[in-house]
């Protein structure tokens, strides 16, 4: 698993680089700065992205949509010391696989790095707040005629409701990669991105629900 790390505090992130490398990863490199990140993200060859938001040059959010832009497949953690609402719907629609703040553990920043870089990442519920917030409302539109098969209507509400790729494939008896094979013909059904991108749609158009 390679590693690209934004933040300008240069001691988080030698101790992030140290966590992470404990756990199997390497880090390619090191981003004092947004400008800096995206750049790096586009001449590295990586499996995921740790992105502080407040940083000089170019804010993490703004270097995410950029490497987001560029490089949609490439999952990007976003780490930050405020848990905000608005700044968690900012993230996301920037193209955030994940949000965490920084008074979580040493432990919980590992897990979900490894897990998003895996594509295994839950559906959590900030961003699923952060889905009602950006639809303004907290009900759901009528049904939509939908353009997914039964089985992928199953899958889609298992991740809405948090569950991570093993956890659906454990839940439905079949295997993780039959559940990432059913995402992908998603993504491409409901013109997604990501799983996030996903959910939304489909909450649009009444497919699934989050509670």
């Amino acid at each position: 698993m390679k590693v690209l790390l934004a933040d300008d505090h240069q001691l988080l992130r030698q101790a992030l680089r140290r966590a992470l490398e404990d756990a199997g990863a390497t880090v390619v490199a090191e981003a004092s700065d947004g400008d800096e990140a995206a750049r790096f993200a586009a001449e590295q060859d990586l499996d995921v992205v740790v992105m502080d938001v407040t940083m000089p040059v170019l804010g993490g959010i703004e270097a995410t949509r950029r490497i987001h832009a560029n490089q949609p497949r490439l999952p990007i953690v976003v780490l930050t010391m405020h848990d905000e609402q608005a700044l968690r719907h900012e993230a996301i629609e920037a193209g955030a696989s994940a949000f965490l703040t920084k008074d979580c553990s040493m432990q919980e920043v590992v897990q979900t790095v490894v897990s998003t870089a895996g594509g295994d990442v839950g559906f959590s519920t900030g961003i699923a707040e952060a889905i009602l917030r950006e639809l303004g409302r907290t009900e759901h539109e009528a049904r939509s005629p939908s353009p997914l098969t039964p089985r992928e209507e199953e899958i889609l509400q298992l991740i809405a409701d948090g569950c991570s790729t093993s956890e659906v494939a454990e839940h439905l008896y079949i295997s993780a990669k039959t559940v990432k094979n059913h995402l992908a013909s998603i993504y491409g059904k409901l013109d997604a991105r990501d799983r996030t991108q996903a959910v939304l749609s489909a909450v649009r158009i009444g497919i699934v629900h989050l509670t």
